[in-house]
């Protein structure tokens, strides 16, 4: 019997920790081989890689479930004689729908470690396989779950053993230390296991030595890192000793609970973002976040942010919808956010996954969501599809300019005066008037936001250089001179040769502006002064802020 597992990732850069486990703990079977596809191939290619197997195990999730049971009808046209098995968060909960498809034979909801061995040892007899549903004679059978995978069958198991290491280094690669989560946060599927279980303590550090040694971008996916002191340290200890200079390590932390020796340790011993913290805040709404059963204390979780900030990449989250969160609400935590300029912040929308507590009481808030993947909300008592339709042109403006990191100078002037939840919606407002989020140059992006700070702060003249000095500093290459002339060539070049700048190797842009740039760069600090920025650019690394003041300069 050949058995293949695979799945479609979201990107090439990504790689599925599940079905690498599994090919691991069964390796032995004969015929038993794994593939991964991205949800973005052709699909008919996938279906007749898969139609040379018996049977073809998926493992399926909120953003692949479309094209991948797309691909299982493909492949069952193709080979009508094989047995497709799904797995995984998107088919543990709510199956009915998905089982009554023709092209789909069996599902395992809940942890695949053991249903899945079953199912290898006894194909085709699979009527005691623990945790299987499948059909039968016209009906539906779904099999008891099995007993909690014992987490020490791993000790000898790294899952990334069968990759070909020159390939790491250019994917994400992710490792588990712990299953569950203590919290019970209703919009999340963590929230369904509160018993925290641990891997091995040997391989998890065999396993993260390896991941090191042969890839750069390293994903824990504990849903609280965090939660033991010890722990955390012991393992930000094993990275300190071991990691490479290309190395960075990701973990989702929650801010509240991080024990001050966790802080004091990263602030004396960690390397400047080695470490990427993403930190669910959700919402600042206290009732908000009692009403789905989550404790949140934010101003201690903001002196947190503020306490590593310095050390730490951060990566904060938010959630529009939740209940009890109106528009007032969801700008109030929007604003006091986005002031803390973490270097990301993603603004997403209420999901409304199979198996979450806010799924299964929805009607009481007026909830409505689209009954397809990802299953976002539309609207509810709180937010109307108009409100939420705007902040979707916010959330699009805010991906553009501050996580992608065009106007990161512009922005944060702006918002020191000015609400970011309203700077950002006009701008998204005006952009969805001019150009297609998905569909736009980088002129466009920057010939749009020096259009809403003409038409909303025309005699700002400080915005409009931030405007300016941030265009110059996105581009490797020296652009095309816009939105601020130039110095005279003879002055500029004077300047240069009294800083014994290398004009032979390198080219500038030098341009006046109404501000301290040396203030600004080094302390965000407004003083209204002319001044001079000199942009230097090699053609190869990122532009060069020349501090005339300092003889030096700043990278940014």
């Amino acid at each position: 019997m050949k058995v293949l597992l695979t799945t479609l990732n979201a990107k090439y850069i990504h790689t599925n920790l599940a079905i690498r486990l599994l090919y691991q703990l069964n390796k032995h079977k004969e015929g038993l081989e794994w593939k991964e596809f991205v949800i973005k191939e052709d699909k008919q290619k996938i279906a007749d890689y898969c139609a040379q197997f018996d049977v073809i195990a998926f493992s399926c999730y909120i953003w692949n479930i479309t094209q991948t049971i797309e691909a299982i009808r493909l492949l069952k046209q193709v080979n009508p004689n094989c047995k497709v098995l799904l797995g995984g968060p998107e088919v543990s909960y709510d199956w009915k729908d998905v089982i009554a498809l023709d092209c789909v034979d069996y599902i395992i909801t809940g942890e695949g470690e053991t249903p899945f061995t079953e199912f290898l040892n006894s194909f085709p007899n699979t009527d005691l396989v623990p945790g299987l549903v499948y059909k039968k004679d016209g009906e539906v059978f779904h099999n008891a779950e099995p007993k909690t995978f014992d987490l020490s069958l791993y000790a000898d198991i790294n899952p990334f053993d069968d990759d070909k290491v020159e390939d790491l280094a250019s994917k994400v690669l992710y490792i588990e230390t712990s299953r569950g989560c203590p919290y019970k946060c209703e919009f999340c599927l963590a929230s369904l296991d509160n018993k925290v279980r641990y891997l091995p303590i040997d391989r998890i550090k065999a396993n993260l030595l390896f991941l090191m040694q042969h890839g750069k971008v390293v994903k824990f996916l504990d849903r609280t890192f965090n939660i033991k002191r010890d722990f955390t340290i012991d393992i930000f200890n094993f990275i300190l000793e071991n990691y490479r200079p290309e190395n960075v390590f990701q973990f989702e932390i929650t801010a509240d609970i991080l024990h001050p020796d966790i802080i004091k340790f990263i602030n004396e011993k960690a390397p400047k973002n080695l470490f990427r913290f993403e930190i669910g805040i959700q919402s600042v709404n206290t009732k908000t976040n009692l009403e789905v059963s989550r404790k949140q204390n934010f101003e201690k979780t903001k002196s947190i942010i503020k306490a590593v900030e310095n050390k730490v990449e951060l990566h904060l989250d938010l959630i529009v919808g939740l209940a009890l969160d109106y528009w007032d609400d969801t700008k109030h935590s929007f604003d006091e956010v986005f002031k803390l300029f973490a270097p990301e912040l993603q603004l997403g929308f209420l999901k409304f996954l199979k198996g979450t507590p806010v799924r299964e009481k929805f009607e009481q808030y007026g909830f409505e969501f689209d009954p397809n993947p990802p299953y976002q909300i539309i609207k509810s008592n709180f937010l109307s599809a108009e409100q939420l339709a705007d902040i979707v042109l916010l959330e699009n403006a805010l991906e553009i300019y501050w996580n992608k990191k065009k106007a990161i100078n512009t922005l944060k002037y702006l918002t020191a005066n000015h609400s970011p939840f309203d700077v950002l919606m006009g701008v998204g407002k005006l952009f969805i008037s001019k150009k297609e989020f998905h569909k736009h140059s980088l002129l466009d992006a920057y010939e749009i936001l020096h259009e809403y700070l003409k038409t909303n702060f025309p005699t700002d003249t400080i915005a409009l250089d931030m405007l300016a000095m941030d265009y110059y500093l996105y581009n490797k290459i020296k652009p095309q001179i816009l939105f601020k002339e130039e110095l005279p060539k003879a002055e500029k070049f004077q300047l240069i040769e009294e800083l014994k700048l290398n004009h032979h190797k390198n080219r500038f842009v030098v341009f006046k502006t109404s501000f301290n740039v040396n203030a600004w760069l080094q302390q965000n600090e407004v003083i209204a002064k002319e001044d001079l920025l000199i942009v230097q650019y090699t053609g190869v690394d990122k532009p060069e802020v020349v501090l005339d003041t300092m003889k030096g300069s700043l990278i940014l």
